[in-house]
C-alpha cells in the first residue's frame, strides 16, 4: 500500500509541475503563432496534430476555440483531438516515457492522415452550425518581464496561492532528492523529474500574481491536480487490490487472446468519456505488460482527455461527428495492429 501511495505522489507531482510549465509557455506565446499556422487547410491539419500531441488539454481546447470561430474545419479538430491524450499524455511521460514519444510519434502521423481525409471525403456530413464568440483565452501583459524590485514586492505580500504552490513544489523536490518519491536510483528519469520540477519552482517564484493566480493556482492546481491525484491513485489501488483477491488476472489477459479483443472494445468504448481518468487504467496495463500496444493505441486515438467539453457548448452535433469519426479510426486502427500481433 504505501508503494501505490508513492507511485501515486510521484505521479501525480510529475504531471504538476509538466502542467505548470505548459501552461506558463501557452500563455508567454499568446496564440499568435496559431493564427498565423491555420491560415491554409495543410497548416490546420499541422497545427491541430501539434497542438493535440501538446502535453494536456490547451492544445485541444484553442483548436475547439478556433473550430467555434470558424477558423479552422472539422478534419483539423479530428486531427487535434485524434494526436492528443489528454491530462494522460503526463501519466504516461511518467510511467512510459520512451513508449510515449514513439506513441505521440504515431498518434500525429495517424492525425494528420485523418484529418486531411475527413475534409476530402466527409466535408458535407460534418459541417454543423457553429458560431460562438468565445474563444482561446490568453492575456498579453500577464507574463511581461519585470523588475526585481516587483519579485521582492510580491514575496512581501506573499499570496496564500503563491505560498502552497511554493511550499508544495520544495516539498516535492526534498522528497525526490532523498528517495522518498521516484527512482530510488539517480538515472535520467530522476534527474528529467528534478529538472522539470526545479523549473516549475523558478516559475511560481517568479510569475505576476496575476498569473499565478488565473493559471497556476486556479486552472493546474484546483481544477487539475486533486483530479488526478484521486484518478491515478484509484487506479493504482483497484489493480493493487484485485492483485491481492486473484493474483492471477493480469497474466490470463497477457496470455488469452480473446481476452484482448474485449479489452480493445472496452478501451474504446470508455474513450468517448469526455474526461481525463478513465484511460489511466490502459496506460497502467500497458506499463504492466498485461496488453499490446495495439490497444493503447486505440485508447488514445478514441479519447481526448476533456478537450472536447468545450465542444459541448459550442454544439452537441459537432461533438457526436467528430468522436465517431475518432471511434471509427481507433477501432479499426486498433483491431488491424492485434490481429496482427501488436
Amino acid at each position: 500500500m504505501i508503494k501505490v501511495l508513492r507511485e501515486a505522489f510521484m505521479v501525480t507531482g510529475f504531471v504538476f509541475v509538466m502542467m505548470l510549465i505548459i501552461e506558463y509557455l501557452n500563455v508567454l506565446s499568446r496564440g499568435e503563432w496559431q493564427k498565423k499556422l491555420a491560415a491554409n487547410k495543410w497548416g490546420q491539419y499541422l497545427l491541430g496534430s501539434f497542438l493535440g500531441a501538446t502535453p494536456g488539454c490547451l492544445g485541444a481546447f484553442a483548436m475547439v476555440a478556433m473550430y467555434a470561430h470558424r477558423m479552422v474545419t472539422a478534419g483539423a479538430v479530428v486531427a487535434t483531438m485524434i494526436a492528443t491524450s489528454g491530462d494522460e499524455s503526463f501519466i504516461m511521460l511518467a510511467m512510459i516515457p520512451k513508449q510515449f514519444l514513439i506513441l505521440t510519434g504515431i498518434l500525429f502521423v495517424i492525425a494528420l492522415i485523418a484529418g486531411v481525409l475527413t475534409d476530402r471525403f466527409l466535408s458535407r456530413q460534418m459541417r454543423v452550425d457553429v458560431d460562438i464568440p468565445q474563444g482561446f483565452e490568453v492575456h498579453g501583459e500577464e507574463c511581461k518581464h519585470f523588475s526585481a524590485g516587483v519579485m521582492v514586492t510580491q514575496w512581501k505580500n506573499c499570496s496564500a496561492a503563491r505560498g502552497i504552490l511554493f511550499a508544495v513544489l520544495v516539498a516535492y523536490l526534498i522528497a525526490l532528492l532523498t528517495g522518498q518519491v521516484g527512482p530510488k536510483e539517480w538515472n535520467w528519469v530522476r534527474i528529467t523529474v528534478l529538472v522539470v520540477s526545479s523549473i516549475a519552482l523558478l516559475i511560481v517564484t517568479t510569475v505576476p500574481d496575476h498569473f499565478l493566480e488565473e493559471h497556476l493556482w486556479k486552472h493546474v492546481a484546483r481544477r487539475h491536480a486533486l483530479r488526478v491525484f484521486l484518478w491515478v491513485l484509484g487506479t493504482l489501488l483497484v489493480v493493487y487490490l484485485a492483485n491481492l483477491r486473484f493474483p492471477q488476472w493480469q497474466e490470463s489477459i497477457r496470455q488469452k487472446a480473446q481476452w484482448h479483443w474485449l479489452v480493445l472494445l472496452a478501451a474504446c468504448l470508455i474513450g468517448i468519456i469526455p474526461e481525463s481518468g478513465p484511460h489511466i487504467i490502459f496506460v497502467k496495463l500497458f506499463a504492466d505488460g498485461t496488453i499490446p500496444f495495439s490497444i493503447l493505441l486505440a485508447s488514445s486515438i478514441v479519447q481526448d482527455g476533456h478537450g472536447m467539453l468545450p465542444m459541448l457548448a459550442y454544439s452537441r452535433k459537432a461533438f457526436i461527428k467528430i468522436k465517431l469519426v475518432n471511434l471509427v479510426v481507433g477501432g479499426a486502427i486498433g483491431a488491424i495492429l492485434l490481429a496482427v500481433g501488436y
